[in-house]
This record gives structure tokens, sequence and C-alpha cells, in this order.
């Protein structure tokens, strides 16, 4: 399963991936926008938003991309590991 996660903290991107490849999700972070991100999404299984730490303008982006692509969306307020766990926990299996 791939997962696309927008938003969250720079430093916590390794423990992101941890987290996916130990759910067995490969997992692409996109903390802050570095160009057009619509390119860069491809179609993944789900992507989640951390919506406490994200820009209106990449959640926007995001929500339009998974739409046209129909691309599940969890929407997450916190931004911790353990948040990031409980999702991958209901959508995964």
């Amino acid at each position: 399963m791939s997962v696309v996660i927008i938003g969250g903290n720079e430093r916590m991107v390794c423990q992101y991936e941890a987290v996916c490849k130990n759910h067995g999700c490969k997992a692409k972070v996109f903390v802050k926008e570095h160009g057009a991100l619509k390119k860069k999404l491809g179609c993944p299984d789900l992507m989640i938003l951390f919506t406490n730490t994200v820009s209106h303008k990449m959640v926007e982006c995001a929500v339009c991309e998974a739409k046209r692509n129909c691309i599940p969306i969890a929407r997450v307020h916190s931004s911790s590991a353990s948040a990031l766990k409980a999702v991958l926990a209901a959508h995964c299996r």
C-alpha cells in the first residue's frame, strides 16, 4: 500500500516513514510545498493530511488531486507518530 503524508513536522519525516514501513506501506512525506505538489503526489492508496501543521494552499491542492484521482483522504489534527499509527491501523487492515 502506498501512502502520501502531507503536513507534519520536518524533524519527524524519518519517523513517519518508519511507522509506515512497520505497517507495510511505502510513504512519501511532503512537509512543505516545494514546487508543484500535484506533479509529485502520484496515485497513492491513501492520502493523510496533518491539518494542524499544513498550509491552506497545500490542503486545497491535495484535496483537489485526491478528488480527481479518487484517492481516499484521512484528516488528522495531530501530527504525532501515534496519530499516524492509529490512521494506518484503521486503513491498512
